[in-house]
């Protein structure tokens, strides 16, 4: 156990020492901040292009936006965070292999499976921090200007995402235990995802797979029903699983 936390807090360190955990706060505080920023800024922006739209004969009637505007903002731009989260992070386990830096740790002793535990720890935590923080500032913002009152669902559908991402990472872990680089960690990552996707589109099994929870946004104006996501959580929790355990084993008999 001594070994794990001690790898957990050299992975922390190495975040830190590294810049990235400064640079994915900024980061995500930021694309929080401008959800609600641009839907304050709508009215205005609206109000500038009129004038040159009344020269084309098109009128632009008043705007009037509150918190589900910016909610509306938050959804379509979180997948940006994070695959930005997604990049700086892919060579979590790669950029070891290029360094050889796992030979000396396992030589002296340090089991495989820890070093899979810890990386998974890391990565895990970071997520939990700086999605939170994402959702806290653009719902603390909403809350100060308009209402949150008028959205519905504003907490389970927030979970949908986070759970999304979860099981992302999950899938970069478990493909970085086979590639050697962390171009080939994104490519494994999007074509599982990409796959889920086009299945999702052509039958009617999409309410079972992980990439229905991208509609989450959706539960915020009412449409569709929780009811809807809960095999879609259930099966993302149980094949994240089945990656990190695929993962251990696949990793306790890879050479370095």
């Amino acid at each position: 156990m001594k070994q794990l936390v001690a790898f957990i807090q050299k992975e922390w360190l190495e975040q830190i020492r590294s810049g990235k955990l400064f640079m994915v706060v900024i980061i995500f505080t930021l694309f929080g901040i401008m959800n609600p920023a641009m839907a304050k800024l709508t009215p205005w922006m609206m109000e500038i292009a009129s004038e040159s739209l009344a020269d084309s004969g098109i009128v632009v009637t008043e705007i009037t936006v509150d918190a589900m505007t910016s909610w509306t903002q938050y959804y379509k731009n979180i997948t940006m965070p994070l695959i930005v989260f997604l990049l700086m992070f892919s060579g979590i386990l790669t950029v070891e292999y290029q360094k050889k830096t796992l030979i000396n740790m396992v030589t002296k002793g340090l089991s495989r499976w820890k070093i899979i535990l810890s990386k998974t720890s890391t990565l895990l935590l970071l997520w939990t921090l700086v999605y939170w923080l994402h959702y806290g500032v653009t719902y603390g913002y909403n809350a100060y200007f308009w209402d949150n009152g008028i959205a519905k669902n504003i907490g389970f559908a927030a979970f949908c995402i986070y759970i999304l991402g979860v099981w992302l990472l999950s899938l970069v872990l478990f493909v970085s235990v086979l590639a050697s680089s962390s171009a080939g960690v994104l490519l494994g990552t999007a074509a599982v995802f990409g796959i889920c996707y086009f299945i999702g589109m052509l039958t009617k099994i999409k309410e079972y797979l992980p990439t229905q929870l991208m509609n989450a946004g959706e539960l915020l104006g009412g449409i569709g029903n929780i009811d809807g996501y809960y095999w879609a959580i259930v099966v993302c929790m149980v094949w994240a699983v089945l990656n990190i355990g695929g993962a251990v084993l696949l990793f306790n008999r890879k050479n370095f």
